[in-house]
Formats: structure tokens, sequence, C-alpha cells
């Protein structure tokens, strides 16, 4: 992997990362592009989940300095709460996350996030602030962070939608998503680590230098379209990501069962 190719991965994980768009199933959608195998990736892929965790905690720096002082208040059980179906998941469903990261479902997982965002918008916005949330909001938003373990389901799409849908304001959802992501995105790095240890994944010393300059593209693209999202993601914005999801599926569904340009 060359530094080119290091920096359009890294940018790719950090703008689709906090986007209810998918990053994993952008990544997968570039290697196919690029022509580079996924399995030289899996290591790379999680080393860049270094870079958009530091943008978590730059952003959300105040809401976890506040967390750490308490560390055994409502938000940490919340935290602890929305994180479990994700756990069962990726335990459980093992072999169905591997296959699915083969590619092959990626354009119904692309489709199926665009109408998950697109009918969070037929409901009427909510005034529960981040404070109102309760155990059973963080259960069904970890409920939705479970199926997005799914390549092309987004993370921060359908945790986003789950709390919409529970009357959560747009900007406390969307910073509760991003609390969500840090054990998320913490556990992930901690197993693909754990596989690059038991050898079921390599990286190499003449990697290094790719390796740090993605991760760094990841951790800037990620802190820019964090604060990006807290401002300015409205409904207009959940709109034009859910239909540009949803069409990206359906052309992806299209090459891989009409053209075969991308998925031969």
């Amino acid at each position: 992997m060359t530094w080119w190719q290091a920096i359009i991965f890294g940018l790719v994980q950090g703008i689709t990362e906090f986007l209810p768009v998918s990053s994993s199933g952008h990544l997968v959608l570039t290697e196919k592009l690029m022509g580079i195998q996924h399995q030289d990736l899996l290591a790379f892929y999680s080393l860049l989940h270094v870079g958009t965790l530091i943008a978590v905690f730059v952003v959300m720096r105040r809401e976890i300095a506040a967390i750490l002082k308490n560390i055994f208040g409502k938000m940490t059980w919340l935290l602890l709460v929305s994180t479990i179906p994700a756990v069962l998941f990726a335990v459980l469903g093992k072999d169905l996350i591997d296959k699915a990261f083969g590619g092959r479902t990626l354009g119904i997982e692309f489709v199926f996030t665009g109408i998950i965002l697109l009918a969070a918008l037929m409901v009427k916005e909510g005034t529960k602030t981040i404070d109102e949330i309760s155990w059973l909001d963080a259960l069904i938003a970890g409920i939705g962070q479970a199926i997005a373990i799914l390549p092309a389901v987004s993370r921060s799409g359908t945790v986003l939608a789950a709390l919409l849908f529970r009357k959560v304001k747009r900007e406390d959802a969307i910073r509760f998503a991003f609390l969500m992501s840090i054990p998320a995105i913490l556990g992930s790095f901690l197993l693909d680590m754990l596989d690059l240890f038991q050898g079921k994944s390599t990286l190499t010393t003449d990697q290094t230098l790719p390796i740090v300059i993605g991760i760094a593209a990841a951790g800037l693209s990620g802190y820019a379209v964090m604060r990006l999202m807290i401002k300015k993601l409205t409904r207009t914005g959940i709109a034009i990501c859910g239909g540009y999801v949803a069409i990206l599926g359906i052309l992806i569904l299209m090459d891989q069962n009409i053209f075969h340009i991308v998925f031969k």
C-alpha cells in the first residue's frame, strides 16, 4: 500500500465514520475500486480507528470529562447499556459478519441505511435532551449500533435514527451517538489487534509511514466532520445522506447483478 492510497483510505474513514453513510461500507467499496484485497487491510482499518477515536476525544472532551468526574453516574450506565447489543452480535454473529465484509451484501446494506434515515425524517423532531435519555432509549440505540456492525449499515445513521424515533433532539442525538462510538470503536480496535497478534492479519515495517499518514488523515477529517455534523446536520442534511446511500446501494446492486464492473 502506497502513501497516497493510505491518504485515500484515511479520508474515507474519517469522513464517513461520523456522517450517517457507513465508513466500513465505503472502505470495502474503496478497496474494490482500487483492486486491493481485503485481508491485507484488516489491521490497517483498525489502526485508522485510532485517528477517528482521537477526533472523538477532542470534540467531546467536555462530555468525556464530565463522565470521568462521575464515573458511576447515569451517562456511564447508559453507554454500558447501549454497548451490550453490539457485543452480543459481534460474538454470536461473527461468521455472518465475516461473510458480509466480502462485499456481497453491500448494496442491500446501503439501501437499508438510506431507508432508515429517510424514515426517521417522517417523525416530528422531539425535545428530549441528552440528560433526559432513558435506559430504553440507550438500549434501542444500541440495537441500531449492533446492526451497523454489518459493513454498509451506518453506525451513526442507525443510532441517530433510533434516537430521533425516540424523540431526542437532533443535536443531542448526534452528541450521544458520538459518545456511543467510543466503546464501539475501542472494542473493535482491541479485537482487531488480537487478530493481529494471533497472526490472522499482518502488518510489515515498510507500511509504517503509510499507516501514520492514514491515521492522521482519518483523525483530521473525522474532527472536521464531527464539528460540521453538530452544527450543520439538519433534516435536509440527513435527507441528502439517506438519498445518497440509497442510490449508491441501488447502483452497487445493479453492478453486482448486471454490469459486473467493480464487483466481478
